[in-house]
Protein backbone atom coordinates (compact mmCIF):
# COMPACT_ATOMS: atom_id res chain seq x y z
CA UNK A 1 0.00 0.00 0.00
CA UNK A 2 1.16 3.93 -0.67
CA UNK A 3 -0.13 5.15 2.56
CA UNK A 4 -0.04 9.06 3.42
CA UNK A 5 0.94 9.75 7.30
CA UNK A 6 -0.75 13.74 8.37
CA UNK A 7 0.91 14.89 11.85
CA UNK A 8 0.40 18.35 13.08
CA UNK A 9 3.15 18.44 14.97
CA UNK A 10 6.78 16.34 14.04
CA UNK A 11 10.24 16.09 16.34
CA UNK A 12 12.00 18.22 17.43
CA UNK A 13 8.17 19.19 18.22
CA UNK A 14 7.15 17.89 22.13
CA UNK A 15 3.73 15.90 22.02
CA UNK A 16 2.12 13.01 21.68
CA UNK A 17 1.63 12.88 17.92
CA UNK A 18 5.31 14.12 17.17
CA UNK A 19 6.26 10.87 19.08
CA UNK A 20 3.59 8.65 17.64
CA UNK A 21 3.25 9.53 13.90
CA UNK A 22 7.57 8.67 13.45
CA UNK A 23 6.88 5.38 15.07
CA UNK A 24 3.60 5.06 12.30
CA UNK A 25 5.89 5.82 9.47
CA UNK A 26 9.03 3.70 10.48
CA UNK A 27 6.84 0.98 11.32
CA UNK A 28 4.69 0.56 7.90
CA UNK A 29 7.30 1.27 5.77
CA UNK A 30 9.27 -1.75 7.43
CA UNK A 31 6.43 -3.58 7.27
CA UNK A 32 6.63 -2.99 3.38
CA UNK A 33 4.58 -0.10 2.55
CA UNK A 34 5.45 2.91 0.84
CA UNK A 35 4.77 5.86 3.38
CA UNK A 36 4.77 9.60 2.57
CA UNK A 37 4.01 12.07 5.36
CA UNK A 38 3.05 15.87 5.27
CA UNK A 39 2.94 17.75 8.90
CA UNK A 40 3.75 21.72 9.70
CA UNK A 41 6.82 22.76 10.69
CA UNK A 42 8.70 25.82 11.79
CA UNK A 43 11.48 24.61 9.35
CA UNK A 44 12.40 21.79 7.47
CA UNK A 45 12.53 18.40 9.17
CA UNK A 46 15.36 16.29 9.16
CA UNK A 47 15.57 13.75 6.55
CA UNK A 48 14.02 10.23 7.13
CA UNK A 49 14.23 6.97 4.68
CA UNK A 50 10.73 8.39 3.71
CA UNK A 51 9.53 11.69 1.87
CA UNK A 52 7.86 14.63 4.54
CA UNK A 53 6.52 17.66 3.00
CA UNK A 54 5.72 20.38 5.28
CA UNK A 55 3.76 23.52 5.39
CA UNK A 56 5.76 26.24 7.38
CA UNK A 57 4.05 27.60 10.12
CA UNK A 58 6.01 30.94 9.11
CA UNK A 59 2.93 31.68 6.64
CA UNK A 60 -0.51 33.45 8.07
CA UNK A 61 -2.83 31.56 9.56
CA UNK A 62 -5.50 31.01 6.77
CA UNK A 63 -2.71 30.94 4.17
CA UNK A 64 -1.19 28.03 6.28
CA UNK A 65 -4.19 25.95 6.56
CA UNK A 66 -5.32 26.39 2.67
CA UNK A 67 -1.17 25.53 2.09
CA UNK A 68 -2.04 22.45 4.21
CA UNK A 69 -5.12 21.21 3.12
CA UNK A 70 -4.37 21.18 -0.75
CA UNK A 71 -1.02 19.93 -0.20
CA UNK A 72 -2.98 16.83 1.54
CA UNK A 73 -5.06 16.82 -0.74
CA UNK A 74 -2.24 16.52 -3.88
CA UNK A 75 -0.16 13.61 -1.53
CA UNK A 76 -3.37 11.87 -1.20
CA UNK A 77 -4.59 11.38 -4.33
CA UNK A 78 -1.34 9.92 -5.09
CA UNK A 79 -1.93 7.18 -2.46
CA UNK A 80 -4.23 4.57 -1.00
CA UNK A 81 -5.12 5.76 1.94
CA UNK A 82 -4.16 8.22 4.75
CA UNK A 83 -3.39 8.10 8.44
CA UNK A 84 -4.11 11.17 10.77
CA UNK A 85 -3.32 11.90 13.67
CA UNK A 86 -3.72 15.82 13.53
CA UNK A 87 -5.05 18.73 10.95
CA UNK A 88 -8.11 16.54 11.22
CA UNK A 89 -10.72 19.19 9.50
CA UNK A 90 -7.65 19.73 6.71
CA UNK A 91 -7.86 15.98 6.46
CA UNK A 92 -11.42 15.06 6.13
CA UNK A 93 -11.75 17.29 3.66
CA UNK A 94 -8.91 16.72 1.61
CA UNK A 95 -9.60 12.96 1.71
CA UNK A 96 -12.81 13.67 0.41
CA UNK A 97 -11.78 15.91 -2.68
CA UNK A 98 -9.14 13.14 -3.11
CA UNK A 99 -11.85 10.34 -2.75
CA UNK A 100 -9.31 8.32 -0.41
CA UNK A 101 -9.89 6.45 2.67
CA UNK A 102 -8.57 7.82 6.18
CA UNK A 103 -7.67 6.64 9.62
CA UNK A 104 -7.76 8.77 12.21
CA UNK A 105 -6.03 8.75 15.77
CA UNK A 106 -7.08 10.83 17.89
CA UNK A 107 -5.57 11.67 21.43
CA UNK A 108 -8.70 14.27 22.74
CA UNK A 109 -11.31 16.59 21.06
CA UNK A 110 -10.00 18.54 18.66
CA UNK A 111 -12.97 21.06 18.81
CA UNK A 112 -12.54 21.74 22.61
CA UNK A 113 -8.67 21.82 22.44
CA UNK A 114 -9.23 24.58 19.35
CA UNK A 115 -11.72 26.64 21.56
CA UNK A 116 -9.71 26.64 24.63
CA UNK A 117 -6.84 27.85 23.28
CA UNK A 118 -8.67 30.73 21.41
CA UNK A 119 -10.18 31.50 25.27
CA UNK A 120 -12.95 30.84 23.66
CA UNK A 121 -14.25 28.04 26.03
CA UNK A 122 -12.89 27.39 29.74
CA UNK A 123 -13.56 24.54 32.19
CA UNK A 124 -13.02 20.52 31.51
CA UNK A 125 -13.28 18.26 28.50
CA UNK A 126 -16.14 16.53 30.39
CA UNK A 127 -18.16 20.00 30.75
CA UNK A 128 -17.64 20.62 27.18
CA UNK A 129 -19.33 17.65 26.02
CA UNK A 130 -22.54 17.92 28.27
CA UNK A 131 -22.57 22.05 26.95
CA UNK A 132 -24.95 23.19 24.33
CA UNK A 133 -25.48 25.84 21.66
CA UNK A 134 -22.55 28.04 21.85
CA UNK A 135 -21.13 30.36 19.40
CA UNK A 136 -21.16 30.12 15.83
CA UNK A 137 -17.26 28.96 16.11
CA UNK A 138 -17.99 26.54 18.47
CA UNK A 139 -20.74 24.80 16.50
CA UNK A 140 -18.73 24.84 13.81
CA UNK A 141 -16.12 22.89 14.61
CA UNK A 142 -18.46 20.86 16.71
CA UNK A 143 -19.85 19.74 13.79
CA UNK A 144 -16.75 20.03 11.70
CA UNK A 145 -15.48 17.14 14.71
CA UNK A 146 -18.37 15.30 14.23
CA UNK A 147 -18.30 15.02 10.21
CA UNK A 148 -14.54 14.18 10.06
CA UNK A 149 -14.77 11.48 12.67
CA UNK A 150 -17.69 9.89 11.15
CA UNK A 151 -16.13 10.05 8.05
CA UNK A 152 -13.07 7.94 9.10
CA UNK A 153 -13.07 4.04 8.42
CA UNK A 154 -11.92 3.86 11.92
CA UNK A 155 -10.85 5.95 14.60
CA UNK A 156 -8.43 4.51 17.14
CA UNK A 157 -7.92 6.12 20.61
CA UNK A 158 -5.59 5.71 23.37
CA UNK A 159 -8.06 5.09 25.92
CA UNK A 160 -11.70 3.76 26.87
CA UNK A 161 -12.65 7.37 28.16
CA UNK A 162 -11.94 8.86 24.95
CA UNK A 163 -13.91 5.54 22.75
CA UNK A 164 -16.81 6.66 24.62
CA UNK A 165 -16.25 10.19 23.53
CA UNK A 166 -16.17 9.52 20.19
CA UNK A 167 -18.85 7.47 20.04
CA UNK A 168 -21.21 10.04 21.93
CA UNK A 169 -20.18 12.49 18.96
CA UNK A 170 -21.92 9.40 16.39
CA UNK A 171 -19.24 7.33 15.47
CA UNK A 172 -20.28 3.64 14.81
CA UNK A 173 -18.73 1.48 18.11
CA UNK A 174 -17.57 -0.79 15.54
CA UNK A 175 -15.46 2.27 14.24
CA UNK A 176 -13.82 3.13 17.56
CA UNK A 177 -11.09 1.05 19.06
CA UNK A 178 -8.74 1.37 21.92
CA UNK A 179 -5.22 1.11 21.18
CA UNK A 180 -2.89 2.19 24.22
CA UNK A 181 0.14 4.26 23.33
CA UNK A 182 2.90 1.66 22.61
CA UNK A 183 5.99 2.09 24.56
CA UNK A 184 8.63 3.30 23.15
CA UNK A 185 11.50 0.72 22.07
CA UNK A 186 14.26 2.31 22.89
CA UNK A 187 15.65 2.40 26.31
CA UNK A 188 18.04 4.80 28.98
CA UNK A 189 21.26 5.65 27.22
CA UNK A 190 23.24 5.04 30.64
CA UNK A 191 22.79 2.84 33.75
CA UNK A 192 20.62 5.21 36.43
CA UNK A 193 23.52 5.80 38.33
CA UNK A 194 25.07 7.62 35.57
CA UNK A 195 22.20 9.68 34.57
CA UNK A 196 21.71 11.02 37.61
CA UNK A 197 25.02 12.39 37.65
CA UNK A 198 25.34 13.41 34.47
CA UNK A 199 22.26 15.88 35.67
CA UNK A 200 23.89 16.84 38.51
CA UNK A 201 21.23 14.99 40.83
CA UNK A 202 22.26 14.38 44.83
CA UNK A 203 18.55 13.98 46.32
CA UNK A 204 14.61 13.84 46.07
CA UNK A 205 13.66 14.31 42.19
CA UNK A 206 10.45 14.44 40.13
CA UNK A 207 10.67 14.73 36.26
CA UNK A 208 7.64 15.83 33.95
CA UNK A 209 7.92 15.62 30.29
CA UNK A 210 5.56 17.22 27.62
CA UNK A 211 3.84 20.10 26.37
CA UNK A 212 3.28 23.12 28.35
CA UNK A 213 -0.43 23.58 28.02
CA UNK A 214 -3.15 24.52 30.05
CA UNK A 215 -4.80 21.32 30.14
CA UNK A 216 -1.46 19.89 32.19
CA UNK A 217 -2.62 22.46 35.43
CA UNK A 218 1.25 23.57 35.79
CA UNK A 219 0.27 25.87 39.07
CA UNK A 220 -0.69 22.56 40.90
CA UNK A 221 2.73 20.75 39.88
CA UNK A 222 4.91 23.53 41.03
CA UNK A 223 2.33 23.95 44.10
CA UNK A 224 2.77 20.19 45.10
CA UNK A 225 6.60 20.49 44.60
CA UNK A 226 7.03 23.70 46.33
CA UNK A 227 5.47 22.07 49.63
CA UNK A 228 8.40 19.54 49.73
CA UNK A 229 11.43 20.91 51.10
CA UNK A 230 15.03 19.99 48.84
CA UNK A 231 12.77 18.48 45.68
CA UNK A 232 14.37 19.25 42.70
CA UNK A 233 12.05 19.19 39.74
CA UNK A 234 13.35 18.21 35.71
CA UNK A 235 10.96 19.59 33.27
CA UNK A 236 11.26 19.08 29.54
CA UNK A 237 9.54 20.19 26.78
CA UNK A 238 7.89 23.81 25.33
CA UNK A 239 4.64 25.27 24.74
CA UNK A 240 2.47 28.28 25.07
CA UNK A 241 2.62 28.24 29.28
CA UNK A 242 6.19 28.41 29.42
CA UNK A 243 6.08 32.02 30.41
CA UNK A 244 3.35 31.36 33.01
CA UNK A 245 5.41 28.63 34.27
CA UNK A 246 8.49 30.48 34.72
CA UNK A 247 6.04 33.22 36.74
CA UNK A 248 5.23 30.77 38.61
CA UNK A 249 8.70 28.99 39.54
CA UNK A 250 9.56 32.87 40.49
CA UNK A 251 6.58 33.74 42.51
CA UNK A 252 6.58 30.63 44.60
CA UNK A 253 10.56 30.79 44.60
CA UNK A 254 11.42 27.50 43.24
CA UNK A 255 14.56 28.69 40.55
CA UNK A 256 16.94 26.64 42.58
CA UNK A 257 14.64 23.65 42.42
CA UNK A 258 13.20 23.52 39.22
CA UNK A 259 15.14 23.09 35.76
CA UNK A 260 13.42 23.79 32.59
CA UNK A 261 15.67 21.45 30.15
CA UNK A 262 13.48 22.95 27.35
CA UNK A 263 12.35 20.60 24.18
CA UNK A 264 14.24 17.34 24.55
CA UNK A 265 14.21 14.44 21.67
CA UNK A 266 12.01 11.19 23.02
CA UNK A 267 15.65 9.36 23.99
CA UNK A 268 16.55 12.07 26.36
CA UNK A 269 13.35 12.13 27.76
CA UNK A 270 13.55 8.64 28.37
CA UNK A 271 17.27 9.51 30.07
CA UNK A 272 15.04 12.16 32.21
CA UNK A 273 12.71 9.70 33.13
CA UNK A 274 15.42 6.78 34.24
CA UNK A 275 17.12 9.22 36.21
CA UNK A 276 14.22 10.97 38.17
CA UNK A 277 12.90 9.09 41.66
CA UNK A 278 9.43 9.51 40.05
CA UNK A 279 7.68 11.57 37.26
CA UNK A 280 5.02 13.49 38.53
CA UNK A 281 1.17 14.71 36.16
CA UNK A 282 -1.28 17.68 37.61
CA UNK A 283 -3.31 17.57 34.40
CA UNK A 284 -7.14 18.95 34.22
CA UNK A 285 -7.85 16.86 31.98
CA UNK A 286 -5.91 13.85 29.71
CA UNK A 287 -6.56 11.36 27.39
CA UNK A 288 -3.60 8.65 27.33
CA UNK A 289 -0.02 10.45 27.86
CA UNK A 290 3.09 9.67 26.12
CA UNK A 291 4.77 10.24 29.13
CA UNK A 292 2.96 8.07 31.38
CA UNK A 293 4.31 5.31 29.83
CA UNK A 294 7.68 6.34 28.10
CA UNK A 295 8.49 6.98 32.35
CA UNK A 296 6.62 3.47 33.30
CA UNK A 297 9.04 1.68 30.98
CA UNK A 298 12.38 2.73 32.41
CA UNK A 299 11.13 1.88 35.47
CA UNK A 300 10.17 5.09 37.04
CA UNK A 301 6.87 5.29 39.09
CA UNK A 302 4.33 8.03 38.22
CA UNK A 303 2.31 9.96 40.37
CA UNK A 304 -0.75 12.38 38.77
CA UNK A 305 -3.88 12.55 38.96
CA UNK A 306 -6.58 10.98 37.93
CA UNK A 307 -7.27 12.50 34.64
CA UNK A 308 -9.01 10.90 31.63
CA UNK A 309 -7.45 7.79 30.86
CA UNK A 310 -4.31 7.93 32.97
CA UNK A 311 -6.04 5.71 35.60
CA UNK A 312 -6.17 2.94 32.58
CA UNK A 313 -2.52 2.27 32.87
CA UNK A 314 -1.31 3.55 35.80
CA UNK A 315 -3.14 1.86 38.92
CA UNK A 316 -2.62 3.53 42.37
CA UNK A 317 -0.37 1.59 44.95
CA UNK A 318 0.67 -0.25 42.27
CA UNK A 319 2.63 1.10 39.68
CA UNK A 320 2.08 4.96 41.17
CA UNK A 321 0.26 6.87 42.46
CA UNK A 322 -2.97 8.80 41.74
CA UNK A 323 -5.13 11.91 43.44
CA UNK A 324 -8.04 13.49 42.38
CA UNK A 325 -7.84 16.61 39.10
CA UNK A 326 -6.72 19.77 40.73
CA UNK A 327 -6.41 18.78 43.96
CA UNK A 328 -3.18 20.64 45.77
CA UNK A 329 -3.08 18.78 49.19
CA UNK A 330 -3.54 15.34 47.67
CA UNK A 331 -0.86 15.75 45.21
CA UNK A 332 1.62 17.00 47.71
CA UNK A 333 0.97 14.55 50.05
CA UNK A 334 0.92 11.82 47.48
CA UNK A 335 4.83 13.19 46.46
CA UNK A 336 5.04 13.11 50.70
CA UNK A 337 3.88 9.50 50.50
CA UNK A 338 6.41 8.35 47.86
CA UNK A 339 9.48 9.64 49.80
CA UNK A 340 9.28 8.98 53.19
CA UNK A 341 8.18 5.21 52.27
CA UNK A 342 11.50 3.53 50.95
CA UNK A 343 9.09 -0.02 50.78
CA UNK A 344 6.70 1.98 48.98
CA UNK A 345 8.93 3.59 46.66
CA UNK A 346 10.46 -0.16 45.81
CA UNK A 347 7.33 -1.87 45.33
CA UNK A 348 6.33 1.15 42.85
CA UNK A 349 9.61 0.80 40.69
CA UNK A 350 9.86 -3.17 41.03
CA UNK A 351 6.29 -3.21 39.03
CA UNK A 352 6.68 0.14 36.76
CA UNK A 353 7.88 -1.75 33.80
CA UNK A 354 6.53 -4.66 33.50
CA UNK A 355 2.85 -2.89 34.03
CA UNK A 356 3.31 -1.85 30.83
CA UNK A 357 4.88 -4.79 29.03
CA UNK A 358 1.38 -5.20 27.12
CA UNK A 359 2.18 -1.81 25.09
CA UNK A 360 4.50 -3.23 22.60
CA UNK A 361 4.73 -1.13 19.60
CA UNK A 362 4.77 -4.31 17.01
CA UNK A 363 1.67 -5.50 18.30
CA UNK A 364 0.08 -2.29 18.50
CA UNK A 365 1.01 -0.71 15.05
CA UNK A 366 0.08 -3.35 13.20
CA UNK A 367 -3.79 -2.83 14.40
CA UNK A 368 -3.40 0.44 12.27
CA UNK A 369 -1.45 -1.59 9.21
CA UNK A 370 -5.30 -3.85 9.47
CA UNK A 371 -7.17 -0.99 9.66
CA UNK A 372 -5.48 0.93 6.60
CA UNK A 373 -5.79 -2.44 4.64
CA UNK A 374 -9.75 -2.66 5.25
CA UNK A 375 -10.00 0.94 4.23
CA UNK A 376 -8.22 0.36 0.99
CA UNK A 377 -9.67 -3.11 0.28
Amino acid sequence: MRILVVSGIWPPDVGGPASHAPDVAAFLRSDGHRVEVVITADEAPAPQEYRIRYTSRRLPVGIRHAHSLLLIARRAHRCDAVYTTGMFGRCGIAALVARRPYVMKLTGDPAFERLQARGIVAGDIDAFQQSRGGSLSTRALRRLRDWVARRAEHVFTPSSYLRDLVVSWGVPGDRVSVMPNPAPAARPSAPRAELRERFGLDGETLAFAGRLTKQKSLEVMLAAVGARPGVTLLVAGDGEERDALVDGIEQRGLGDRVRLLGPVSRDEVLDVFAAADASILSSSWENFPHSVVESLVVGTPVIATSAGGVAEVVEDGVNGLLVPVGDVAALAAAVDRYFDDAALQQRLRANATDSVAAYMPERLLGAIADELAKAVG
